[in-house]
């Protein structure tokens, strides 16, 4: 086929598509709008009771925080602000509408708007979301107390909100876990496609459990046999796999799914087959009352993507942003590092001072540091708590020398999992990642940030191939999605993956999710050694 040219079927495909097919299609100008609502009814009844506890879960958390933020107020008048007038319930009760009753509505009226109680995402994304509805309302609430002279106590407000940034989350995570189990959460999910796009698609929407599907089956237009098959896929992070049996379109596709109890529908198909059955999806989206389509877009910066429809134009404009290549995001990731790294470094100097002394009580110095490759391809020295002998060096040479599996272990991770050379204290500082303290050194001088691509050496460049440009376009991190994806559990190419993700779809929250994860995952020890 030359290039330029659109992607046509061949024509025996083009023919065994439209007997397959033909069915599907008699007569589906009449039928549509009432199919919409028969096909899409089992689902929407599911979205409904969904939509309905969660909202009964956050109507709940918000009176609940309203109520403790009451007494949380007492609290700090009776031991911080003795002078603070009484609260007056009376005068609370006449202006409870305005200050909690309306604001609370018109949190869960913005909730519904970003499809908080219908269309599910991973709970980081919501809960940014939701942080920005709450900055939102609550300062719509103090605008109010200010220009109104109100003489309500600006603590118990105070509180509630705050109390609400957290109990309403923990509210639905607790509605969603009693949903599922009562197996009313996960909607049966249909994956049309059978190839990366669709087996890649079908892992991310099932290993994350907040999203709620449960996929049944892909189904390959391609496939012509009733032989079973199944195909499978592998999440790194959980090692699960991931295992699908795979169908064949069997004539009225309509037909077949409504035997399959209407399930959600995914059309996810390989970029090379969305124009060969563009058709077959405007029937299914005709029927349907809702249905997700994922296309194909790897290597783009998802992240804030914008999709803007071309009026009267069977085209959309995708607008893609890569946040680190723009002054803007570069100065506010420096600015948070350097306040984070400040306070962190004040706040735990006692456990810096107690560990530099504990190394340097069994001989030789405290920190040892590494030639390391920063941003730009510049090198630095990264600093970390020495937790090996002091001749480590020496016995690696004479280790990969003498154990042909360690020497391969060596050149595929640049680590040995059973490192005779690690200390008693080195040990325990490396399972917390403790020896990773005096990073922080290396983020105040710049060289480093927070959350970013792991530090390599110069010899590990290689290795990151065609892919070497992200690593380069940010300081590396003290911690980063491979950190919190199992570590040096995770091989080395998806830790290059990994981190070309991180770059590409920077922003400033995903490095704030990133830092609570690395606290779960320091406390379990996983992936560390």
């Amino acid at each position: 086929m030359a290039q330029g040219q659109p992607l046509i079927m061949e024509k025996a495909e083009q023919e065994r598509y439209s007997a397959n097919t033909h069915t599907f299609y008699k007569d589906q100008a009449l039928r549509a709008k009432a199919d919409s609502f028969k096909k899409g009814g089992l689902f929407r009844q599911a979205s409904m009771e969904k939509r309905f506890y969660l909202l009964v879960a956050d109507s709940f958390t918000m009176m609940l925080s309203v109520i403790l933020g009451y007494y949380a107020a007492q609290f700090f008048k009776h031991y911080f602000m003795p002078g603070l007038p009484e609260i007056d319930i009376v005068t609370a009760l006449q202006v409870f509408p305005i200050l909690f009753g309306f604001p609370m509505l018109l949190v869960m009226l913005r909730s519904e708007h970003y499809g908080h109680y219908s269309r599910f995402r991973p709970f980081w994304d919501e809960y940014g979301k939701f942080i920005k509805i709450i900055a939102a309302v609550a300062g719509l609430t103090t605008v109010y107390l200010f220009f109104s002279n109100s003489n309500f106590s600006r603590a118990w407000l105070g509180a509630t909100w705050f109390l609400v940034l957290f109990l309403v989350p923990v509210g639905r995570l607790l509605a969603k876990r009693w949903m599922m189990y009562q197996g009313k959460w996960f909607s049966k999910t249909v994956v049309i496609g059978s190839g990366t796009n669709a087996l890649e698609s079908a892992l991310a929407m099932e290993s994350n459990i907040l999203m709620g599907f449960k996929v049944e089956a892909l189904l390959d237009l391609h496939k012509t046999s009733d032989t079973p098959e199944t195909k499978s896929i592998t999440d790194f992070l959980s090692g699960q796999d991931y295992v699908y049996p795979v169908l064949s379109l069997k004539g009225d596709l309509d037909q077949q799914l409504e035997d399959m109890g209407s399930p959600y529908v995914v059309f996810a198909l390989e970029s090379q087959d969305f124009i060969n059955h563009q058709r077959l999806l405007e029937s299914l989206m005709a029927t349907r009352s809702s249905m997700s389509v994922i296309p194909s877009f790897r290597g783009l910066p998802l992240l804030g993507a914008e999709i803007s429809p071309i009026f009267r134009h069977e085209v959309f404009h995708l607008r893609v942003k890569n946040n680190l290549a723009r002054q803007g995001p570069r100065f506010v990731k420096r600015l948070f590092d350097l306040m984070v790294s400040g306070i962190l470094l004040l706040a735990l100097s006692p456990l810096f001072l107690y560990f530099g002394w504990r190394i340097r009580r069994d001989g030789g110095p405290a920190f040892y540091a590494q030639r390391r490759i920063g941003q730009f391809g510049m090198s630095f020295s990264c600093y970390k708590f020495r937790s090996m002998r002091v001749d480590a060096d020496k016995v690696l040479k004479v280790l990969l020398e003498s154990d042909e599996a360690l020497k391969r272990e060596w050149e595929r991770d640049h680590k040995l999992k059973n490192d005779p050379r690690v200390t008693a204290i080195g040990r325990f500082l490396r399972k917390t990642s403790l020896d990773e303290f005096p990073q922080l050194l290396n983020v105040l001088k710049g060289e480093m940030s927070l959350v970013g691509p792991r530090p390599i050496s110069d010899t590990e460049m290689v290795r990151y191939g065609e892919q070497v440009s992200y690593y380069l376009e940010t300081p590396p991190g003290i911690t980063g999605l491979w950190q919190i994806s199992g570590r040096n559990d995770v091989e080395y190419a998806t830790r290059v993956n990994l981190d070309a993700w991180y770059v590409r779809n920077w922003s400033l929250w995903y490095d704030i999710a990133i830092m609570f994860k690395t606290i779960r995952v320091v406390f379990r020890g996983s992936g560390a050694y």
